[in-house]
């Protein structure tokens, strides 16, 4: 028998859904112009679901996914603590990794709403600065 979580959902199942909520929102950034860099990126800090470029903007997006909104949305589920882990992530890959040439950076949130079919997808650019999640 599958490993449960609290909420009695398998968590094969919740890891099966969150990557097809990547692929979602993986393909809506691809429609909307950016080139994808990386895929769930696992460091030292945190997990960076996609690394991408936008023009000559490196993006950090984390995707967020929300089938049901009991518990907020899945844009402020991208708390003070997330913020501080993905920033401090970013940073080492800025440090560790061979990436493009790029103008600017920036943290994006793709939010994907999995309560409607087809499932909604939503790009929030600039979502925070690295300077609200703290470096420290």
């Amino acid at each position: 028998m599958p490993a449960q979580r609290s909420g009695g959902t398998p968590w094969r199942n919740l890891r099966a859904v969150g990557r097809h909520g990547e692929k979602l929102a993986e393909r809506h950034l691809q429609r909307h112009g950016f080139r994808i860099l990386a895929r769930n990126l696992h460091l030292r800090h945190a997990e960076l679901d996609l690394v991408a470029l936008e023009g000559r903007t490196l993006c950090f997006v984390e995707v967020r996914l929300r089938s049901d909104s009991r518990f907020g949305s899945a844009a402020e589920s991208v708390d003070r603590r997330k913020r501080r882990r993905l920033t401090r992530a970013a940073a080492e890959v800025l440090a560790t990794h061979p990436l493009p040439r790029h103008d600017a950076l920036r943290f994006d949130v793709v939010t994907v709403d999995t309560s409607n079919q087809p499932p909604e997808v939503h790009l929030i650019r600039d979502a925070f600065r690295a300077d609200e999640g703290g470096w420290g």
